[in-house]
């Protein structure tokens, strides 16, 4: 084991001049960061997230391929993470690394056993039924402000319709939307209320799992109380909130960079009215030009090694930099031309971490069945303000627009 002062001392001089990875400049331009790490590190740059702790940060597609694909390597449990003593300990990130009883965070045979009970349980969503579900709830919200002509489609829609979806997919009531909505937004932000929202949510999905314990649905927490992996209340409702912190923010920015780029782009304007076949082509792009999931902590290495040029100290923390590997200019397809069906983008992660199939396909049914209704009902929506206009929300980790306002005809 390193002591404490070692440790401090090592991230010290491997992480001189390290660039900060936080802050407003990542607002608006992430990918000018990313050049210029890329520009004066290579593919694997030091970072000093915030708080300045010390992290590695992989910018390039092979090396985060490399990084996902070898989990003997790059291990998933932050138990082992060298840097511990330098965290704060209000530290926002600080829910999403500490060893917590989730599938996210085992590894081997024991990650293998819950991660696939998991996919199975999303496996177990009848596809049908939910793009019916999603349909319903497309068309209420849009009642809701198509008579009024104008809305915010984040606020009044795209934040909506994940959560909506995935309250019904854990069996949960409608009428508790608006505070989970508020909550898991903010535990992906910065601070200390990001911790406390954290705190709540996970506190809610302990206090489901023990209620499908007694009265078990069709639903996914009830199938993983009767799986034979026999997991505890508390796994349950860790697994739960890490799958709905994930799955509602990035399917909701997922959706909303795309109607942003449909509303935007001249490439799209011709068939917005109607062109179902331009959604699929809108929602690839955005996962290759403005991936809902920036960056993901993380990593641990398992052992020294080099990796991009630099050495890694066994326990150190490695960032995947999943936006910056997609626009990896060594790797990346020809900007639009190349990138119209081609799947090999970074956005959903790799390897046995990676966000399972399942879930990639309930999310993908969610953006495309919301955006088809939002066209089927609104053929002529427009943006409101001039695309420059348009506010990223603050975040290292994800990308998404704090409003999009627009106008429509009622008919």
């Amino acid at each position: 084991m390193t002591s404490p002062n070692e440790s401090s001392a090592f991230a010290e001089d491997t992480h001189a001049g390290a660039a900060t990875f936080y802050g407003p400049r990542f607002q608006n331009n992430p990918e000018a960061v990313y050049r210029e790490l890329r520009r004066e590190h290579g593919t694997v740059a030091p970072v000093l997230l915030e708080g300045g702790v010390p992290a590695w940060c992989v910018l390039g597609y092979r090396e985060v391929h490399h990084v996902t694909s070898n989990p003997d390597l790059f291990g998933r449990d932050s138990r082992r993470w060298n840097g511990w003593d330098a965290v704060p300990h209000d530290w926002s990130l600080r829910p999403y690394v500490e060893p917590q009883p989730s599938v996210v965070f085992t590894e081997g045979e024991d990650h293998r056993k819950r991660g696939g009970a998991l996919a199975e349980a999303l496996a177990d969503v009848d596809e049908f039924d939910l793009r019916s579900q999603v349909e319903q709830i497309c068309d209420g919200l849009i009642d809701g402000f198509a008579g009024r002509g104008e809305a915010d489609l984040i606020a009044e829609y795209t934040h909506q319709i994940p959560l909506l979806a995935l309250l019904k997919i854990y069996g949960l009531p409608d009428d508790e939307a608006p505070t989970l909505v508020r909550d898991v937004a903010l535990s992906a932000e910065e601070g200390d209320e990001a911790v406390r929202a954290h705190e709540r949510v996970v506190a809610r999905m302990l206090a489901l799992a023990r209620e499908k314990r007694e009265n078990p649905g069709r639903d996914v927490p009830s199938f993983l109380q009767a799986h034979p992996v026999g997991f505890t209340d508390e796994e349950i409702a860790t697994d739960l909130f890490i799958t709905m912190g994930a799955g509602y923010l990035t399917t909701s920015d997922w959706m909303g960079n795309t109607i942003r780029l449909m509303l935007t782009d001249e490439r799209f304007a011709v068939t917005l009215a109607g062109g179902r076949r331009s959604v699929g082509q809108a929602l690839n792009e955005v996962l290759w030009e403005d991936t809902p999931t920036q960056n993901f902590v993380g990593r641990w290495a398992t052992q020294d090694t080099r990796l991009g040029g630099k050495r890694i100290r066994k326990g150190d923390l490695v960032v995947l930099g999943l936006a910056a590997a997609n626009t990896d200019p060594q790797v990346r397809p020809d900007s639009y031309a190349g990138a119209a069906g081609n799947q090999a983008h970074l956005s959903f992660s790799h390897g046995e971490h990676g966000c399972p199939f399942p879930a990639q396909e309930i999310a993908r049914i969610i953006t495309t069945t919301g955006i088809e209704v939002l066209l089927d009902r609104l053929p002529d929506v427009a943006l409101a303000v001039a695309p420059e206009a348009l506010v990223w929300r603050p975040s290292v980790w994800m990308r998404g627009l704090t409003t999009l306002p627009v106008t429509f005809t009622w008919y």
